[in-house]
């Protein structure tokens, strides 16, 4: 069992609270300074001290009982101030504290430990142990832990794919998601729905070039996301407006996510300090409820009325929300409620649109950069398409490992995510001989291990002719082996990184044969990096585009 070291808040707001009832009384009885009064609140702090000397005795000579058996130990990691220590950390972004973990790596080694809440955070930055614990020791690893205050209202108690704790809730909803919207024919189903957004892509692009010498794609790389997995997720293709408002409510929380996590640290206290911020909190929560509320209930509506099936123009798909709606939680025997209906086309629709625009961004930014990648990639475009000049479609992009390449080390090199969401071993557990406590939660450092010396040859350089030789079948689930892990490893990996890949290389192949795309005059790519919800290029990618007929 994992005894903690460090004495629990309580005691510190006990010996606190005593102080300032102390001054508090007397200010206002000058009678409460009486000896019997004095006698008693001398008793109440003594009393205190004492518990706490006696409890730091007992956690001394446990810990040398402990050590003298040799049982092991937590991680090495930087010393811990109680309630000090917990508020720095909480303050700070993944990306924030993602330098000082490489520095705290060159002291301690490749597994730390930081003391962000009452459970130990255990970092891993070694390919060869994130394997260990995601692959061979998957059954462990492949728990979530408790979820903080905020995310446990965004999930409604953990009821999502992403923070489920291991068990049956979590292999019905996976399950779901994986055979009746990843599966290849169902993905095949939605090639129409991929080909007009890339004309509404490629025609926003155009007009956009004909009025400004540089265009900022990104905006353009967001819309055409969320107007594929908005139709992925309801089955009707909406207005312009429609998918705006939902891309605004959407990203307003996911650009919001940072400044609630200080909202963790005792909500009950931060309800007061932090007022504002809970009621902005609340406020972007149920501005997403009146979008996507509404989507689902009609989407329910029209279904019953065609008697199942069928999306928009005829075109019979069947939708994400089409299956929520069918599905029983096998622990519970219900059927979802709204607020579970949201939580989840939420995360579908995140998942598949922040990530994926974050990562053309990337990749066409290093296309732009480096102006013989693209000229290779065009090359290989034209052998495959010989003189015509329709759309790259989706079976051809099985004869383009370049381009594969290309995306591939789009992924290594900036991966959207430079974490994976948190794990959390169900028993005790020893990783490079170090302690996992039960619970603890367990955090892998992506970037760091797909930025391995040790693997890839000058690994901060983009290379896609990396993945042509050596690396000609990677294999990007990492089962035999992790090199990079962009869609995280074992059991908890994203069911949806075909989808993902499928995603990046056609739009990424339609782009470069539809336009040249070069840097401005006068610009430069800047590949500097900030966070977000996902790590996005800190000045956003401008490009001089022209159409190539």
């Amino acid at each position: 069992m994992y005894i903690p070291t460090n004495p629990p808040s309580l005691y510190v707001l006990i010996l606190w609270f005593t102080s300032f009832r102390w001054k508090q009384l007397s200010s206002q009885a000058p009678e409460f300074l009486s000896s019997e009064n004095m006698e008693t609140w001398l008793l109440v702090v003594v009393s205190a001290c004492v518990c706490l000397l006696i409890r730091a005795i007992i956690i001394t000579l446990t810990s040398s009982s402990h050590k003298s058996q040799a049982r092991p130990r937590l991680p090495p990691g930087p010393p811990h101030i109680p309630i000090v220590t917990s508020v720095v950390w909480l303050a700070k972004s993944f990306s924030q504290i993602e330098p000082i973990l490489v520095g705290l790596r060159a002291k301690y080694g490749p597994v730390i430990t930081l003391r962000i809440t009452t459970r130990p955070a255990i970092f891993v930055a070694d390919r060869s142990l994130a394997h260990q614990a995601l692959v061979q020791k998957g059954a462990v690893f492949s728990d979530r832990p408790p979820a903080l205050t905020v995310s446990r209202i965004l999930t409604c108690n953990q009821h999502n794919i992403n923070s489920a704790p291991y068990g049956s809730t979590w292999r019905s909803l996976r399950r779901n998601l994986t055979t009746e919207m990843l599966h290849p024919n169902r993905i095949k189903s939605f090639s129409s729905v991929r080909r007009w957004v890339l004309d509404v892509l490629l025609n926003r692009l155009k007009s956009d070039s004909e009025t400004t010498h540089s265009v900022r794609v990104i905006d353009h790389f967001h819309y055409a996301m969320f107007c594929l997995l908005v139709f992925m997720c309801f089955g009707e293709k909406l207005d312009e407006k429609q998918v705006k408002d939902v891309e605004r409510v959407q990203r307003a929380l996911l650009l919001a996510v940072n400044r609630f996590n200080v909202l963790n640290f005792w909500p009950i206290i931060t309800r007061i300090l932090f007022r504002n911020r809970w009621q902005e909190f609340f406020r972007l929560k149920e501005e997403q409820s009146d979008v996507l509320i509404p989507l689902i209930r009609a989407r329910k509506c029209a279904t019953e009325h065609r008697g199942g099936g069928g999306g928009d123009g005829g075109s019979d798909v069947v939708s994400y929300v089409d299956t929520l709606l069918d599905l029983e939680l096998p622990e519970e025997k219900r059927k979802l409620n709204d607020e579970e209906l949201v939580t989840l086309c939420s995360e579908f629709l995140s998942a598949g649109t922040d990530t994926t625009a974050t990562a053309l961004q990337w990749i066409m930014a290093n296309v732009v950069k480096y102006p013989h990648v693209q000229q290779r990639l065009l090359e290989e475009i034209r052998e495959v398409k010989g003189e015509s000049r329709e759309e790259v479609k989706e079976e051809e992009l099985l004869r383009m490992p370049y381009l594969k390449a290309v995306v591939l080390e789009g992924l290594r090199r900036h991966p959207p995510g430079h974490f994976v969401l948190p794990h959390a071993v169900m028993e005790d557990v020893v990783l490079n001989g170090y302690l996992v406590p039960k619970k603890g939660t367990v955090n892998f450092m992506v970037a760091q291990i797909g930025w391995d010396p040790e693997v890839w040859e000058d690994p901060m350089a983009f290379k896609p002719e990396r993945f042509l030789e050596k690396e000609k079948d990677f294999d990007i689930t990492g089962n035999k082996e992790i090199k990079m892990m962009p869609f995280g490893a074992g059991r908890r990996i994203c069911p949806g990184f075909n989808l993902a890949m499928l995603h990046l290389e056609y739009f990424v192949a339609n782009l470069v044969w539809n336009f040249d795309w070069k840097v401005p005059d006068g610009e430069t790519v800047d590949l500097s990096e900030k966070q977000e919800f996902t790590i996005v290029m800190k000045n956003p990618l401008h490009a001089h585009i022209t159409p190539r007929i």
